[in-house]
């Protein structure tokens, strides 16, 4: 995918990984429960999503069904990527200190951590 999702696409975007496919009144019934958004504006982002290939669209029925055209594993790691680089200089440590230092791992996410740690020494 060469088109960077907004903040707005990636909160759509993420709705729909889940749901697999939705209508524009599923995604705003969702996004409404947490934020005040407008349906018209859902509709608007949706249709540029689907203009930029982001999204799919079935038209059989009377009410459009979207869903996603980019996969979530592969749109998380462009959007790492580019982070990394343009926020933490491209280091990789830099960004993983970072982020272990805002949150508050629990034990057993630290224990993933390190398993994953190890597997990646293992693989060198």
């Amino acid at each position: 995918m060469n088109t960077k999702p907004t903040e707005s696409e990636l909160e759509i975007l993420s709705l729909l990984w889940q749901m697999k496919k939705a209508t524009v009144r599923d995604i705003h019934e969702k996004l409404s429960e947490t934020k005040d958004t407008g349906y018209t504006t859902t509709l608007k982002i949706m249709q540029i999503m689907h203009a930029k290939g982001i999204l799919g669209r079935d038209e059989q029925s009377r009410t459009h069904v979207y869903y996603p055209l980019v996969e979530e594993k592969a749109t998380q790691q462009n959007l790492v990527s580019n982070f990394m680089a343009t926020a933490f200089g491209g280091s990789a440590k830099n960004l993983v200190m970072q982020a272990l230092g805002q949150g508050n791992p629990s034990k057993e996410e630290l224990d993933e951590i390190r398993a994953f740690l190890d597997q990646l020494e293992k693989e060198q």
